[in-house]
Parts: C-alpha cells; sequence; structure tokens
C-alpha cells in the first residue's frame, strides 16, 4: 500500500474521532461556546475533506489492485464524513421544528429525483421495445416473403 496515503488515512481517522467528539460535546452548549465549536467543527470537516481528495487523487495514482482496495476505504470514509456532516448541521439547529422540515424537505427531492430517474429509465424502455416491436415485425413479412411460415404450417 501506499506509503502518502497511509499517512494521509492516519490523519484522516484522527481529525474524524476528533470531530465526533466535539460534535457530541456541542449539543451540551450555548451561546458563544456553541458558536466557537461549531465553527472549529466546519474548519475541521474543511480538512477532512481536503484529506479525503489527497487520499482519493493518491490511490487513483496507484496500480489497480491496491487502487480498488484504498477505493473501497475512501468510499467508508466519504460516508462517514458526510455522517459527520449530519451531526454537525443537527448541533447546530436547536429547532424540532426547523429539523423536520430539513427532513421533509430532503426527503421530498430525493423521491422527485428518483421519480425523474425512473420516468426516463421507462421512457428508455419503451423506446427500446417499439424498436424490438418494429424488428419482429420486419422479420416476419422477410420469412412470409420467402415462405418460410407455410413450411412450418402457419
Amino acid at each position: 500500500m501506499s506509503e502518502i496515503f497511509e499517512g494521509y488515512e492516519r490523519q484522516y481517522c484522527e481529525l474524524s474521532t476528533s470531530l465526533s467528539r466535539k460534535c457530541t460535546s456541542t449539543g451540551l452548549l450555548n451561546g458563544e461556546e456553541k458558536k466557537q465549536k461549531l465553527s472549529e467543527l466546519k474548519t475541521g470537516l474543511d480538512e477532512a475533506e481536503a484529506l479525503i481528495r489527497k487520499m482519493d487523487l493518491e490511490a487513483r495514482s496507484l496500480p489497480p489492485t491496491p487502487k480498488a482496495t484504498l477505493l473501497a476505504k475512501l468510499r467508508e470514509y466519504k460516508s462517514d464524513l458526510n455522517n459527520l456532516k449530519r451531526e454537525v448541521k443537527k448541533s447546530s439547529t436547536n429547532d424540532v421544528s426547523a429539523s423536520r422540515d430539513e427532513l421533509m424537505e430532503g426527503g421530498m427531492a430525493d423521491s422527485a429525483s428518483d421519480l425523474h430517474t425512473q420516468r426516463l429509465n421507462l421512457l428508455h424502455a419503451r423506446e427500446t421495445l417499439h424498436g424490438v416491436d418494429d424488428n419482429v415485425g420486419i422479420g416476419q413479412r422477410i420469412m412470409k416473403g420467402l415462405g418460410f411460415w407455410k413450411g412450418l404450417g402457419f
């Protein structure tokens, strides 16, 4: 494995652990202390994103075998970072209704995106089916023209 990647990985794991602890303690704070912790968390998240970008570049520069392993690890780290971002965002909002609205809007956006994708897939499948149907019709006409169906008893 790449020593450079391992160095970035170590830094990321330490930073991620630190951010997780800070995020947990932020929920107990109020006022200026909370704002300061949130600022530190956002700075830490930016650093974590930078480390992930560096790990991604390093992993992609390697031969296929170690590259696949490192990219799998990287996906886990990206997921972990997204979870941390959600925790920080949740810590920054105390209002329950704001959290509920955020949750509902996120769900609606995902549904709309999924529906659009599904619609496009269905339209593509429909076009493909029509193309196949046209080709079957052409094939039948050719077979009839050759007298193929008469020999089979149709």
